[in-house]
């Protein structure tokens, strides 16, 4: 497995995802975040440690992913991945985890994996509840999805809170659906996705099916482009 894989977020659910990444051979992982580690991510994000409060995540993460896992390459990035940046990035790598917290990040890197045609696998956890979903050239993006939410419009994971365990679970997902992805095991119909969402409140969980919006804003920005 010597593929790139770019990981977005080094919290509840970049630190799961990375680690099924990197025990199931992934070779090349780069880390990106700002963020360092707080007392309050102990309980969820597990590469970290108490004597880790106050240190970027990336570096810590990447430490510990060094250690477990001696042969692996993997590049700590303490920045964040914004709209002006994501596709650059998303071009270097060959396919990449949304880890992030904040609905507007998702939605910058969904329109960058429309952009790029690089696979994303959107992953997203609020209270008790989880999803996930992969993006890749000429499916529906996250904008299909969600056409209807305006990014101030949702809270975040720091606001609204988050089952730890839950974030894991999800987390895991995301890495299982990546992998299907490098190793060219989906198979869908033109045009569509399967979401992925967890109940877990009665630990039931289903498969939707999303269809590409035809008129979709950012798609469409896409094939303008």
């Amino acid at each position: 497995m010597n593929a790139r894989v770019l990981v977005v977020g080094a919290g509840g659910l970049g630190c799961p995802a990375s680690l099924a990444l990197a025990s199931a051979g992934v070779q090349r992982l780069t880390l990106a975040d700002p963020d360092r580690v707080d007392a309050t991510n102990l309980h969820r994000q597990l590469w970290y440690r108490a004597s880790d409060v106050g240190q970027l995540k990336v570096h810590a993460a990447a430490s510990r992913l060094a250690h477990a896992f001696p042969s692996l390459e993997v590049t700590a990035l303490p920045e964040k991945v914004d709209a002006t940046s994501a596709a650059a990035l998303f071009q270097q790598h060959d396919l990449v985890i949304d880890g992030t917290d904040g609905v507007g990040d998702k939605f910058s890197l969904s329109e960058a994996a429309v952009r790029t045609g690089v696979p994303l696998i959107y992953g997203g956890v609020l209270r008790l509840d989880g999803q996930a979903m992969a993006i890749r050239r000429g499916g529906p993006c996250l904008r299909c999805l969600f056409e209807s939410i305006h990014p101030d419009d949702a809270p975040s994971c720091a606001q609204a809170g988050v089952l730890g365990s839950m974030a894991g679970v999800i987390g895991g997902l995301q890495a299982l659906l990546a992998l299907q992805e490098l190793r060219g095991e989906t198979a869908v119909a033109a045009g569509t996705a399967v979401l992925h969402a967890i109940d877990g409140r009665s630990l039931v969980s289903r498969a939707l099916t999303v269809r590409k919006a035809p008129d979709c804003a950012s798609c469409a920005k896409a094939v303008a482009a």
